[in-house]
């Protein structure tokens, strides 16, 4: 049985906007970017919004809906009530272009600030060998879909504009943590994590992993093993004094 919805849309642009106000109707089975494609289709032909899969394997339609973050071709009508008023704005921590999409660009600075793959010298692509269990570890990180909620929920920088220079959060603090537990990488990651990459502005709050939509571990599986990994580095005593006589001439 359909019923009609009510629901406050963000529109506007980088200057200016506000929620408006709409009825929809809805029927079962439905999801939020049905709604807002109903929504386009018979009452705001210039709304915005980015999506592309509408299976929940693209990224593209994030939103925030209720002001939490989500993607909106997964989020299912018949989780709210008939008489519940449903707000959709785009994400927050990104700068808006019009209506619910966001320029998103900050996360692909970041991505190619993360140092690719760097097997070691002299090993030929044919040569490569792992064992199952490496594979499994870093298996998971490769569910991402770039949809970059985790990007923006976290308060380091939702709530901090400044930090967004020094902390590359933690969708790509995770890349770097999968290639650190890559047998064959051979790269430091551990002092570019903590000194170029902001690890130690995470407070592992686990609202990253809250709101993906893969189910990652993000902050069990990868930030804080990262987390224990530098910790070793710069703090254990023992390596402390590895060093000392390692340098010693």
């Amino acid at each position: 049985m359909g019923y009609d919805a009510k629901f406050r849309v963000w529109r506007g642009d980088a200057d200016d906007g506000d929620l408006q106000d709409f009825t929809v109707p809805v029927n079962e089975g439905e999801v939020v970017l049905d709604i807002i494609h109903r929504l386009q289709a018979t009452q705001a032909p210039d709304l915005a919004v980015r999506w592309n899969c509408k299976a929940g394997k693209c990224g593209s339609c994030s939103a925030e809906v209720n002001g939490r973050p989500k993607l909106l071709c997964m989020t299912r009508m018949s989780t709210f009530t008939e008489d519940e008023v449903i707000t959709v704005t785009p994400m927050r921590t990104f700068p808006v272009i019009r209506d619910l999409v966001t320029d998103v660009s900050f996360n692909y600075a970041k991505a190619r600030e993360v140092q690719a793959f760097t097997p070691p010298e002299g090993l030929a692509p044919g040569e490569y060998r792992m064992k199952q269990v490496d594979v499994q570890r870093s298996q998971e990180f490769r569910k991402c879909i770039e949809c970059f909620l985790c990007q923006d929920t976290c308060h380091v920088v939702r709530d901090h504009e400044e930090n967004k220079q020094a902390f590359a959060g933690p969708r790509f603090l995770m890349r770097v943590a999968e290639l650190d537990m890559h047998p064959l990488d051979v790269a430091e990651r551990r002092d570019s994590a903590q000194y170029e990459h902001g690890l130690g502005l995470c407070n592992i709050t686990k609202c990253c992993t809250e709101v993906c939509p893969e189910h990652i571990k993000i902050t069990d599986n990868a930030l804080i093993p990262m987390k224990e990994r530098v910790a070793d580095r710069h703090y254990d005593p023992l390596v402390w004094l590895g060093n000392k006589l390692f340098r010693r001439k």
